[in-house]
Order: C-alpha cells, then structure tokens, then sequence
C-alpha cells in the first residue's frame, strides 16, 4: 500500500499521550491520515485542525470498537487503558496492526491465548512497559556492556510537577499493588507495600520505591537472564525541577555483573526526559510506528504476530536516536560523577 493511503485511529487521541504520539507522527510523515478518537470527539477538533489530514471520531471501548463507521485502518495505537482488550482482539480480528500500552504483566494472558487459537495476520504489540519500551530498549542497549548480569533494578520517578492526564494521575494513585519480580533465578508476586527500596536520587536525596509489574522485568529476563530484576516506581524531585527547568521523567538503572572487561561492577544510569512523562510514553509508541508502517525511510514489519518494543526496535543507534527527541543518557560513575554519554556505534 502506498504511504500516502496509510490511516492510523489513536484511540484517546487528543489526550496528554495521544496528542504527544500524534504530533511525532506528523512531524515525520504528513501523508497519513490520522483519525484522533475518544469518547468526546469535539474536545480534538482543534488538535485535527493543527495537524492537518486529520479527523476526529467517538469511540467509546465500553460499548465496543466498530471499525465499519471509521474506514479503512492500517494501525490502531491505544493510548488509554483497555483492560477488556477490546482494541487488540479488534485488530486481529480485522489483520490490522495494533499497538497498546497500558497492560501490565498479568494482563497479556488473554491474547497470548488468542493468538495460538487464530492466526494473526499483522504486528500486534504488547507495549506496556514502561514508557511504552524506552526503559527495556536502554536496558538492551547498555546489556552490551557486560559479559553477564546478575541483578538489574531499575525506577521510573514521577515528579509532581510533571503535567499528565486523568488517567495516569489514577494510575498513580493505584500503583501500589502486587508486583512481579525476580529474585535469585524465581518469580515472585509480592505485595509491593511490602517490598520497598531506597534510592538515592540525582540530588543525593533518598526516596522510597516500589515495586510494579511491567512488562520491563519479563521482557528483560528474556534477554539478560539476570537471576535478580525488578522495576519500581518513585515520587521525587526530577532531573529537570533540580536544574530549575521543565520537569523531566527519569528513568533510573542499575545493572551489576561482570563486565567485557572481565572486570566486575556495578553501573548506574539515568535516561533523562526533558519533556516528561507523557513525551516520553509517545515517543516509544512513536518508534514502534516507525517499525510497522515503514515511516522515516525505515522497513516495515510485514510478519504479522504478537511483539514486543525490544523485538521490533533495534537499538544500535538508540542514543543518538533519542536525542532527537530531547532525551539524555547520563552515566554515574563510582564516585558519583557525571558523564554525558555519547554515541558509541
């Protein structure tokens, strides 16, 4: 199909992540139709009037999803939550590509089932880690560095300061659950009030974290088989409120094991974006659109089959990558220094 024909629907469009997502993609391609969704059409005309070849539409997932009202679509990106998996069982039923990021470990169950029963014909992505797979792809990228890895703890710090939608302002709230973890080569389900940490922030200021089931920590013992992970989520002061900027969100990640070196050690980064929680979320949408549709001079995924951002992204360039989207990767070292990293493909 040609690029100019290509439609994508973002179901919760014209909200904080949606609109992110869907700015980035016409700032890439301006021949795709973008169909902004919601359960309050009116509130995104002026967002389709902006972006131009764009178009609200009432979609409501309560009451279903009936694509017959909406034409033809090459993607569905569901910016919102959708615990009944309405979006993702549309769009293998209809062989239609499909990106979601809102489920959490537990909740994949459903459709990893489907699709043993039902072939699928186009991408389907499980991106409901966190950021939408930016914290997976770095672990990834940083897993270079080492020889093995035996314990990888990782943090996303919300700043309060940090603008975001209705619905992770809830999510924050209701966090604090059980939570999936590995310890010592098993998987645990613990109580996450139960199982807190103490991380020294940016600032030398300690905060305490807890754990939350993510894809991350699944997704991450696929490719390291570290026999100790776990991600945990932080209320704190952000990078960018310390420097007396925007707030940033920061994802925090401490990987220890032995090095190509052969040396062992512990190493510690920070992935820093400037423009927050909800930026950050859309672009790591915004790349796997990238993979699937073929935008920005990339090859699209034709296989179709069930996904994840670690296993559609490739992340050899991902610093340099990131960077274009005000995205830093700042190393600490053992004595607690910073270093800017630069591109070392």
């Amino acid at each position: 199909m040609e690029l100019k024909r290509k439609r994508i629907l973002i179901i919760g469009g014209y909200g904080m992540v949606g609109s992110n997502i869907a700015r980035l993609i016409r700032r890439a391609d301006t021949s795709i139709e973008l169909v902004l969704s919601g359960r309050n059409p009116q509130n995104g005309e002026q967002l389709a009037a902006e972006l131009k070849n764009a178009k609200t539409a009432y979609v409501n997932l309560e009451e279903g999803l009936d694509l017959s009202k909406l034409g033809h679509i090459d993607l569905i990106i569901t910016a919102m939550q959708d615990r009944s998996n309405i979006s993702r069982e549309t769009a293998i039923s209809n062989g239609i590509a499909c990106i979601t990021v809102s489920e959490l470990a537990d909740q994949i169950a459903p459709i990893t089932f489907l699709s043993l029963h039902k072939p699928i014909v186009a991408p389907i992505v499980f991106a409901g880690h966190w950021q939408a797979g930016l914290l997976t792809l770095a672990v990834k990228h940083l897993a270079t560095k080492f020889n093995y890895i035996t314990s990888i703890e990782m943090a996303g710090l919300y700043d309060t300061k940090d603008q975001v939608g209705p619905e992770v302002a809830n999510d924050v709230n209701g966090f604090i659950g059980q939570a999936l973890i590995r310890q010592d080569g098993e998987w645990l389900s613990v109580p996450a009030k139960d199982n807190p940490r103490e991380i020294c922030l940016y600032n030398r200021s300690l905060a305490k974290a807890y754990p939350l089931s993510t894809l991350d920590v699944p997704s991450i013992a696929a490719f390291t088989n570290a026999a100790n992970i776990r991600f945990d989520f932080v209320t704190g002061e952000s990078i960018g409120s310390s420097r007396g900027l925007e707030a940033s969100h920061d994802l925090y990640i401490d990987m220890e094991g032995l090095l190509l070196s052969g040396e062992k050690k512990k190493l510690r980064t920070i992935v820093s974006g400037k423009k927050g929680n909800a930026r950050m979320t859309a672009v790591g949408v915004y790349l796997i659109t990238e993979r699937i549709l073929g935008i920005n001079g990339k090859n699209a995924t034709i296989a179709g089959g069930l996904y994840l951002p670690e296993t559609i992204v490739p992340v050899a360039d991902l610093i340099n990558r990131l960077k274009d989207f005000d995205i830093e990767f700042i190393d600490i070292n053992a004595f607690g220094s910073l270093i800017h990293f630069e591109s070392r493909t």
